[in-house]
């Protein structure tokens, strides 16, 4: 072991001599790394491969200076040493000499380590996309995802931009999204960077055709195909996205990423018919549907579709009409309609409606935003309450009453507040709640808003509770200070916040940000309300210890305590959190994070 070592340092004493003839370095200073290099190559013999590589974690620490020596300096850290050093004299030569056998070095260390663990693999890439060149990163990531396929949705997303900006390979991009479809064949965001990637090729060729064109270049028998340049390969991968995921939201945020490209008005009147058809009963697709028509100018690129959708409702109208179908069906074709015609034409079909008792649930929110646009208050605060009495089960029809009236400053939303959590499940509630406690803060007394909290704290259903133990929190904040905070927070009420359960990682988060606020924020207390998330978030929330971490790493922490940190992390935590916590924290360490 001893022979392979020496031969390693012998190796580093020709760039060590270079950066002192370059006055990069001091020759104290090259002594100095040399020493340490020596100690790390024995250590990286024991397979420490890790601690080999990382970069220190303060950054402001310099090698050789003796005051520092507790810390070591590390590959790494002499590449971001040297780079400043340049910067500092303006020398910028020899980098082959210098920075490439370092580097080289790095990358030995990652093959020498073993390929089973994420982590190093997203150390390598993080520290490849700063210090090498593109065509290697690519590599790296595509022997990544071959040993883990299946690991994370992100990592083939990443390869993919990779292939697409740094290497401008449409193929390969193609490739990869093809093979991330098979381990990941319902994941709604590689379709959705597969569709927006077709669409980039698209517009590419269409800019090279247009170049082409105008410099009058002949390009022989070579020509552009035009199904690729209008987004057809765009379109199919759509379709066969549609059959694999359901679901009106899906469908609306391809329409959303064809929206940038201005080629796409066939493909998004494609898509937009296809979404009324498979979900006519979604009130997703009719929201978007009325409020594109009605805010026209604020979505232009849609203008085609709608026109024809306006077309094919018109028609079905008609078609309906002269095979005499029942009067309910006219009523919501004739509404349908009505919806891209004049506000008065609409406000008189909805009322006809209304009359007949034949209007559904979507169309009154049609009709309270006509109202309200036109500013009828008094109409729209009546419409609103009759909404709810016609719905009284629909939680959404409750929520758009209820939005209506506080906008209008209406004297009747307390008791259509009590209403509402009368006629709706308590599990379904919470929204009400939310929306309550939002309007109490702002337009209610503060003995009455405290009763709203503490009315809500003894709420049965979990989520109930502890999203009011959050806005009670932030209420006794922005009402009364920090004083009042910390008392809601350790309890001088009936009820103590912090020892009442179910918690929120909310919760908690919030009242730390409070405390950090504070002029002269107490160390000691943040630990106290980070010991008590972990406690009861510790074995799944990896982040919650990084959050405890990078405190302990500030100027009012001690970074001493890190080590047991990740210690406990390591112990406390479940399943895919380790390994996630492991990653974090190791490109915390190599400063990349």
């Amino acid at each position: 072991m001893a022979d392979i070592v020496q031969q390693r340092i012998e190796d580093r004493i020709p760039a060590l001599e270079q950066l002192e003839r370059d006055g990069l370095f001091t020759n104290k200073e090259v002594k100095s790394m040399l020493k340490r290099s020596t100690a790390l190559e024995y250590k990286l013999h024991r397979t420490d491969f890790i601690t080999y590589i990382q970069v220190c974690i303060d950054k402001n620490i310099y090698i050789g200076y003796p005051e520092h020596d507790r810390l070591g300096f590390y590959e790494i850290n002499v590449l971001e040493l040297i780079k400043k050093r340049r910067a500092r004299i303006g020398y910028h030569f020899k980098r082959e000499e210098i920075e490439y056998p370092i580097i080289h070095r790095i990358h030995h260390v990652f093959r020498r380590a073993t390929k089973n663990d994420v982590q190093l693999w997203l150390s390598q890439v993080a520290f490849n996309k700063e210090w090498v060149t593109k065509s290697q990163l690519s590599k790296i990531l595509s022997s990544m995802l071959a040993i883990h396929p299946d690991k994370l949705v992100t990592l083939w997303i990443m390869a993919a931009k990779c292939e697409m900006e740094d290497r401008n390979s449409s193929e390969s991009t193609r490739h990869l999204f093809l093979r991330a479809l098979r381990f990941h064949p319902e994941k709604k965001k590689v379709f959705q960077e597969y569709f927006r990637m077709e669409l980039m090729h698209a517009e590419k060729l269409r800019k090279q055709q247009q170049e082409l064109e105008q410099a009058k270049i002949d390009v022989g028998e070579y020509t552009f195909s035009p199904e690729i340049l209008s987004g057809k390969l765009a379109e199919l991968l759509y379709r066969d996205a549609a059959q694999k995921i359901k679901g009106a939201e899906f469908i609306l945020s391809l329409i959303q990423i064809a929206a940038i490209f201005d080629f796409t008005k066939e493909l998004q009147d494609t898509i937009l018919q296809d979404l009324q058809c498979r979900y006519v009963d979604d009130c997703m697709m009719w929201d978007f549907m009325a409020k594109s028509e009605l805010d026209a100018a604020g979505a232009p690129e849609l203008q085609s579709a709608k026109g024809r959708a306006s077309d094919t409702d018109r028609r079905e109208e008609q078609t309906s009409l002269n095979s005499r179908k029942s009067q309910i069906d006219m009523y919501c074709l004739t509404v349908d309609c009505s919806l891209f015609q004049r506000k008065e034409r609409l406000l008189r079909v909805l009322q006809s409606a209304h009359d007949a008792k034949l209007l559904q649930e979507t169309f009154y929110k049609n009709w309270l935003q006509v109202l309200l646009s036109s500013g009828d208050t008094v109409s729209a605060t009546q419409i609103a309450i009759t909404a709810t009495q016609h719905f009284s089960q629909s939680l959404e029809m409750w929520i758009f009453s209820l939005q209506t009236l506080v906008h209008l400053e209406s004297t009747e939303a307390g008791h259509l507040f009590q209403e509402a959590l009368k006629h709706m499940n308590p599990k379904e509630s919470l929204p009400l709640w939310q929306l309550q406690a939002d309007w109490s803060m702002t337009s209610q007394i503060p003995e009455d808003t405290e009763t709203l909290f503490q009315k809500g704290l003894l709420s049965p259903v979990p989520a109930v509770s502890s999203t009011m133990k959050e806005k009670y929190l932030e209420w006794s904040y922005k009402t009364g200070g920090y004083k009042r905070a910390r008392k809601t927070f350790t309890g001088t009420h009936q009820i103590n916040l912090h020892e009442h359960r179910p918690f929120t990682r909310t919760f908690f988060m919030k009242m730390i940000e409070i405390e950090k606020e504070q002029e002269t924020p107490k160390m000691s207390n943040l630990r106290d309300y980070y010991e008590r998330a972990l406690r009861e978030f510790g074995s799944s929330v990896e982040d919650l210890w990084m959050e405890c971490i990078k405190e302990e790493l500030g100027r009012h922490g001690n970074p001493e305590n890190c080590g047991k940190l990740h210690w406990r992390a390591v112990q406390m935590l479940e399943g895919e959190s380790v390994e996630c916590f492991t990653t974090k924290y190791a490109l915390l360490q190599t400063g990349h994070m």
